[in-house]
């Protein structure tokens, strides 16, 4: 893991000699020598493609994002292999690699009912390569073996909403060409154009009334990739032997977590599909995030962070408020889906006076900045990117788990399902405070996966920064208002009372049109001690229009200690320990109440409490940049429901960065 990388478009601005995978270059001679292929390499890809089942086989139109859509549309995946280079330039190898494609575009599916629709999970393929080395210019053509899964959906009424997954694995074989170049340190990129072809598959779809189904896929796919060129010993620091001089204009960072969560038999007298299952349950879910950085011009930064999830939340990331995962997307996939989840274009403006060292990390290039500055950002991130921010509880794959802990919990930020957006903010820091705001654009209804520009939400945080007793802590404050397509809870409950024979979901979505919701929060760090923590946050919304992406909560307290492992000899270890009260508006808890459900949360009925949450987790350092964590979670009142739970949650935690 300590070497995956992935790659997207960025590789355009990447390609000179003086390209850079952030701390991995050393010193090497001024004289630049005969670039060498032999040895393993290991590395990822993205790009775009298309694809062919067959006659009458209704794909699926998946997220082509800035391209069209298509039926495999933007796609990503790992690969690895060896080369050998023979004596002259004909260098021959063996690679092997899994693509996957994205998910399904929901605008192009609603344009396109269908008894059922076809889809691919996933390519992999084994396959020799022959090559010609120009330097560091390596132009093959390759070919082997291939595989794939296929499945249909079979649909709802609607034409849309699937019902009954069908798979099979198809065997086939795959040929194609590329270009490979050396950028610098142990890096190359690649260029690659493959064809996949698989055998038919014949679905038997009767008992669906539908008949019989072959899928006959024929796929196209266009990569551009990254490789890390190990040597013929990969066990070797790469440090250690570099094989081109390095920069500092551009970055590859990775990470990788899995995260497995269990709980065993609850209370439950009564329950709904998006209750926690009253007999427990056992889910995990998995990420692997590659982070490219380039440097465009004087203070013009490029990020981009592709993103492969596979795997679900409990009972499919619904059944509490304070959800246990913060891993868990509600786009939740049993195969790995892949997404584009970041690029944005980052440009910092100097006011001049003193500067500081900034430190190479994801998403963030080495060098020196005026700590006076203004800077815009543009482009698709997530909100918590660059708002809400604290040093002890913010990200779920590092420290703590709960959505309640590591959020402020009554901000209902802009977001997409796996929790991004688009927009732009802009900030002004100082020594000792800073101000931003934010624009961005909010689902088309609630837990819509769909974002749209027709409204928009804003946020406007300040952060001070202090020292009490030369102990340092920052405060931040921050002001929010959306505006979507959401119902009124007290209207719907009206007419859900007036029109009993209604169901009061469907009143609500024929109740949606453009409302506001507004709130704060006040989020709180401070350092006690030399790695000892504390953090609080507090969040409030008006609560009276249906929460549009984040959680089903109005009002949160929340708050912890964070103890680094230095106290006991384990300076990479650290120990949390933290709790989160969740609660509603009078409003929000009658349309619970009555029967409506919520983003994550509805039992059909209510025996309102507070919902409230303990979190202790241990993170343990295994080698540098890997560590194993053990998490608790106690929720009482899971989804604000004295007649449900508690519930004790068991997590495991596996990360691995670089």
């Amino acid at each position: 893991m300590k070497r995956f990388v992935a790659v997207g478009s960025v590789l355009a601005g990447l390609g000179g000699p003086q390209a850079h995978a952030g701390n991995l270059a050393s010193e090497v001679p001024s004289v630049r020598p005969i670039y060498h292929w032999t040895g393993f390499y290991v590395g990822g890809h993205f790009g775009y493609g298309d694809a062919d089942f067959g006659r009458a086989t209704n794909p699926f139109p998946e997220q082509g994002v800035l391209l069209p859509h298509s039926a495999t549309a933007l796609s990503g995946g790992l690969q690895l292999g060896y080369n050998w280079q023979l004596a002259g330039r004909v260098v021959i190898g063996i690679e092997a690699d899994a693509t996957f494609p994205g998910p399904v575009d929901g605008l192009a599916l609603a344009r396109s009912p269908a008894p059922f629709h076809t889809t691919i999970d996933y390519v992999g393929t084994v396959r020799g390569r022959v090559a010609y080395a120009l330097d560091r210019l390596m132009p093959y053509v390759t070919g082997g073996v291939a595989w794939g899964h296929t499945h249909i959906n079979v649909n709802d009424a609607d034409g849309v909403t699937p019902l009954f997954p069908v798979g099979h694995y198809q065997a086939g074989w795959t040929a194609g060409l590329g270009l490979e170049y050396a950028l610098s340190g142990n890096w190359t990129a690649k260029a690659e154009y493959e064809h996949v072809d698989l055998s038919r598959k014949t679905y038997d779809l009767s008992g669906f009334g539908l008949g019989s189904v072959n899928v006959d896929p024929r796929i196209h796919l266009l990569k551009l990739g990254l490789n890390y060129q190990f040597g013929d010993t990969p066990w070797m620091p790469a440090a250690a032997k570099p094989r081109l001089p390095g920069s500092d204009g551009w970055n590859v960072h990775a990470q990788s977590t899995l995260l497995p969560q269990g709980y065993g038999p609850i209370h439950s007298p009564y329950a709904s599909p998006q209750s926690l299952p009253g007999g427990g349950q056992f889910q995990a879910t998995w990420t692997t995030t590659a982070f490219l950085g380039a440097r465009l011009w004087d203070g013009g930064e490029f990020y981009f962070n592709p993103e492969l999830a596979q795997g679900f939340g409990l009972n499919g990331t619904l059944g509490l408020a304070g959800f246990s995962n913060g891993e868990a997307q509600k786009a939740g996939a049993a195969f790995p889906k892949i997404r584009a989840q970041r690029y944005y274009l980052k440009q910092a403006f100097g006011l001049g006076g003193e500067q500081e060292a900034v430190e190479d990390a994801p998403n963030q290039l080495a060098g020196k900045r005026d700590i006076d500055r203004v800077t815009l950002i543009v482009g698709r991130f997530a909100v918590g990117d660059f708002f809400d921010g604290n040093s002890y509880a913010k990200d779920p794959r590092a420290d703590f788990m709960n959505w309640a802990m590591w959020s402020s919990g009554a901000y209902d930020f802009p977001a997409d399902l796996p929790g991004y957006t688009r927009g732009a903010v802009v900030e002004l820091n100082r020594k000792d405070w800073a101000i931003r705001g934010g624009l961005f654009q909010v689902p088309s209804a609630p837990n819509s996966d769909i974002l749209t520009f027709k409204t928009g939400g804003t946020v406007v945080e300040f952060e001070e920064r202090h020292a009490i007793f030369e102990q340092p802590g920052k405060l931040r404050v921050g002001v929010f208002a959306n505006s979507g397509n959401t119902a009124n809870y007290n209207e719907v409950v009206a007419q859900a009372a007036a029109n009993p024979a209604l169901d009061i979901n469907d009143i609500a979505t024929a109740n949606q049109r453009t409302r506001s919701k507004y709130g704060f929060y006040v989020n709180l760090e401070q350092q006690l001690v030399t790695d000892v923590g504390l953090f609080a946050r507090a969040s409030w919304n008006d609560g009276q229009n249906q929460i549009l992406s984040f959680t089903d909560i109005d009002r949160s307290l929340s708050g912890g200690l964070s103890i680094k492992g230095s106290h006991w000899g384990r300076p990479g270890d650290t120990i949390g320990i933290g709790g989160a009260i969740n609660g509603l508006s009078a409003a929000h808890r009658d349309f619970l109440a009555a029967g409506g459900t919520g983003l994550l949360i509805g039992d059909g009925q209510l025996n309102y409490r507070t919902e409230r949450i303990l979190e202790a987790y241990y993170a343990y350092s295994v080698v540098k940049s890997v560590t194993m964590t053990a998490d608790y979670q106690l929720v009482v009142n899971p989804a604000y429901n004295a007649d449900r739970g508690p519930v004790s949650i068991f997590s495991g935690r596996l990360h691995a960065e670089f």
